[in-house]
């Protein structure tokens, strides 16, 4: 299923949420995305009707089990990107989870399967070829 980003995020929030506090509240939501309540709540409503979240009015939000499947989906892509830019093209933490963010939106599944599978590679050789991990960190220099 594709969602739009605006949907990714809120998903993406709900689930963070939950693991946090067991549960997501259309305030919690508002306040980490910024957004004013009544946009939640229209997101909410679209979540629910793709069959995504349990949610009623002014009563917790919980995942169902493909909301939750897609929200680790779209987690576990943000990591892998995150971890990517930091870790091989050296870009401060902060700055990889912010171009992270941005790109996982838009990448194709073929890509970010290969991407992980290079990042994967370059890593491994990284750890048994100290030279090359060095030699990588100065080709940023």
């Amino acid at each position: 299923m594709k969602l739009s980003e605006s949907l990714e995020d809120y998903l993406e929030a709900i689930y963070n949420e939950i693991l946090k506090k067991n549960e997501a509240k259309v305030t919690d939501i508002s306040n980490i995305l910024n957004v004013k309540k009544a946009s939640v709540t229209g997101a909410l409503i679209s979540l629910k009707n793709k069959g995504l979240i349990n949610y009623e009015p002014y009563s917790a939000i919980t995942l169902t089990k493909l909301g939750e499947k897609l929200a680790a989906d779209i987690i576990q892509k943000h990591k892998v990107m995150s971890e990517f830019l930091e870790n091989i093209l050296n870009l401060p933490k902060d700055e990889a989870i912010e171009n992270a963010c941005k790109m996982e939106h838009i990448m194709s599944e073929t890509m970010f399967n290969r991407m992980t599978k290079f990042s994967v590679f370059i890593q491994e050789l990284c750890k048994t070829n100290p030279e090359l991990k060095e030699k990588i960190s100065k080709l940023y220099e």
